[in-house]
């Protein structure tokens, strides 16, 4: 009797870190075309759809994993890396998102500059994703992790100073602070949540080796 093919959580984890790497040039795009928050009904539905995808995705894992025998890692560590991932294409949309809710005329430089390291470190993620079903054995695993911290540490550094340039440079208009303060944290948050991803990941290789 033929087995029952079994479900792949490393295949699924990869279409997640494939869909949270669309999503930032989603965001990417959005910054270089943009051109008011009354243009964006395209964008914004183009960005939930990714993350409905990554929604479809994670109801998979959570129905197999919770009759799985037997799943290749821990059953709380399946759970919590589909949860981080889909953490990382909900925070780009929602950047997108509160583009439109905050009603931004125009894309400051350093919008464009922190989008362009949220798909460093996705990109990142994706390489480390694509190496992750071959933890126990691979020289590269733990170089690819490090990867992707050393993106968000960028990140942290161009916060303070995308934040200080906020405060020293728009002291005559305290609205436009608050809400590019607001979006930078979000976009820096961004960067966290990958950074997140790969240290469930470090911390599965740690239990399994």
């Amino acid at each position: 009797m033929a087995k029952k093919n079994r479900f792949d959580y490393f295949d699924a984890y990869k279409q997640l870190a494939d869909l949270a790497l669309g999503e930032s040039d989603v965001l990417i795009e959005t910054i270089e075309n943009y051109q008011s928050g009354k243009a964006l009904d395209d964008i914004l539905g183009r960005a939930h759809e990714i993350e409905h995808d990554g929604d479809q995705i994670n109801h998979d894992i959570f129905k197999n994993v919770a009759i799985d025998f037997m799943p290749p890692i821990d059953r709380e560590d399946v759970i919590d890396l589909a949860q981080s991932l889909d953490d990382v294409i909900d925070g780009i949309e929602s950047v997108i998102q509160r583009f439109y809710m905050y009603n931004v005329k125009e894309m400051p430089q350093d919008a464009l500059a922190f989008a362009q390291l949220i798909r460093k470190g996705c990109k990142a993620l994706d390489k480390a994703m694509e190496d992750f079903r071959n933890f126990k054995k691979s020289k590269k695993f733990k170089q690819l992790i490090v990867d992707v911290n050393d993106c968000e540490e960028e990140a942290d550094q161009l916060f303070i100073q995308v934040i200080r340039g906020l405060h020293v440079d728009n002291t005559d208009d305290p609205l436009y602070v608050q809400v590019w303060s607001r979006l930078f944290e979000r976009m820096e948050s961004c960067s966290d949540a990958c950074e997140h991803v790969a240290d469930v990941m470090s911390t599965v290789m740690l239990k399994n080796v």
